[in-house]
């Protein structure tokens, strides 16, 4: 019998949905070493709020499996209507902010156990009245990441001096539409964009949404929300629009200072063809080459998108893993965790951060050991064990 950690009962079934999220098998792996069983499904949604026929599947499994709990990564309030409806906890991890999908009267129900990696999410989310909502960073599964990495023959392929692996937003809507905006609203928010890029940290792009200026974008920005929704056009603007738009130009003017100086390689989805001194790398599997990225990188960028407000995305927690070294914009949330120029190196500025990768490029002695100590830190205290263990100690306790 499988007893629970904490309560000396038998412990709960898990039915966990996947959805796309990159670290859902790490997640099923912790699971598994904890002791706890658990099935899947998995389902494409075209609205994340209601689906009649995936709700009666959902809840027929979880009868038929006889599961004590639901958990996903990310948030889809047609799971809280079954699990409301069984009377059973929906376990949700985020790993994206803000999660617009949380914006839902559904998130008020009882039922729900929100777990968020970002803090100033959940303070917001503690300020509007959802019961159940805790703080919870994400999390490395560095037995992984070692196995792959000891038992890889082809690291060579992936060494470079600096390399950055992520999107450039290239696709982003405002590109589309700003021509069709008036000359005022294009200034002010090219202007806006700037700003957010002038400060690091913290967030002020839907602070510089003033209530003149939204009434002015409604006329050329429609906003389509479902019936439970409470979102607003400030939140959906600076989130979808600006927040993309900024995360392009504030990685394209990073990686283009860089590669004045240093050779750099770009990993990517992306059009990388106007990166004239940028290499491009191609493209990468999460799972079975990106490790091998971080790990045979002299310096390994993370250029964290401004919807980020505060928390670590977990392309910080996946560099440390593979003993990378890693050179991170400054967020609000790592003094939590992590020393400055002890587990990782933070900038503040593009100026300073291509004074800081000259620097480490020349000094292998100390890059090596700063990556050395990020990646102990990150297998004693940072684990998915640990995390779905204090995930489950407080579901457990507040039942």
């Amino acid at each position: 019998m499988n007893l629970n950690l904490f309560t000396g009962e038998k412990k709960m079934r898990i039915l966990v949905y996947q959805w796309k999220a990159y670290n859902y098998r790490d997640i099923l792996e912790a699971f598994t070493q904890l002791g706890y069983e658990y099935v899947t499904v998995e389902q494409d949604l075209d609205c994340y709020d209601e689906d009649r026929e995936f709700e009666e599947q959902l809840a027929g499994m979880i009868l038929q499996e006889a599961c004590g709990m639901v958990f996903s990564v990310n948030y889809f309030a047609l799971v809280t209507t079954v699990c409301a409806k069984l009377q059973i906890p929906y376990v949700v991890w985020t790993c994206d902010n803000p999660l617009i999908s949380m914006y839902n009267r559904k998130a008020f129900e009882d039922c729900n156990y929100f777990f968020t990696f970002d803090k100033t999410n959940c303070l917001e989310f503690q300020g509007m009245g959802v019961r159940h909502i805790w703080y919870l960073p994400l999390a490395v599964n560095t037995k992984r990441l070692d196995y792959l990495l000891d038992h890889a023959e082809d690291l060579n392929a992936y060494q470079n001096e600096i390399s950055f692996v992520g999107s450039l937003y290239e696709r982003n809507s405002y590109d589309m539409l700003r021509p069709e905006l008036p000359q005022y609203l294009q200034g002010y928010f090219d202007a806006a964009i700037w700003a957010q890029q002038c400060v690091n940290g913290g967030n002020i792009l839907e602070e510089l949404l003033t209530v003149d200026v939204l009434e002015q974008l409604q006329e050329y920005f429609k906003l389509e929300k479902s019936k439970d929704s409470f979102s607003d056009l400030g939140l959906i603007f600076s989130t979808t629009v600006l927040g993309f738009k900024t995360a392009q130009q504030q990685r394209r003017r990073a990686l283009i200072e860089l590669a004045k100086k240093y050779p750099v390689t770009i990993y990517s989805n992306s059009n990388t063809r106007d990166l004239l001194r940028v290499r491009y790398g191609g493209s990468l599997d999460y799972w079975s080459e990106m490790p091998k990225v971080f790990y045979g990188s002299k310096i390994n960028l993370n250029l964290t998108i401004p919807n980020i407000k505060s928390g670590l995305p977990l392309r910080i927690w996946d560099v440390l893993g593979c003993k990378g070294f890693l050179m991170t914009n400054f967020q609000a949330e790592i003094p939590y965790y992590f020393k400055h120029k002890e587990d990782l190196v933070c900038f503040e500025s593009v100026e300073e951060l291509v004074e800081l990768a000259g620097y480490y490029l020349e000094h292998d002695e100390e890059r090596i050991q700063i990556a050395e100590s990020g990646y102990q830190k990150a297998c004693r205290l940072h684990t998915y064990e640990q995390r779905i263990q204090e995930m489950m100690r407080i579901v457990c306790g507040n039942r």
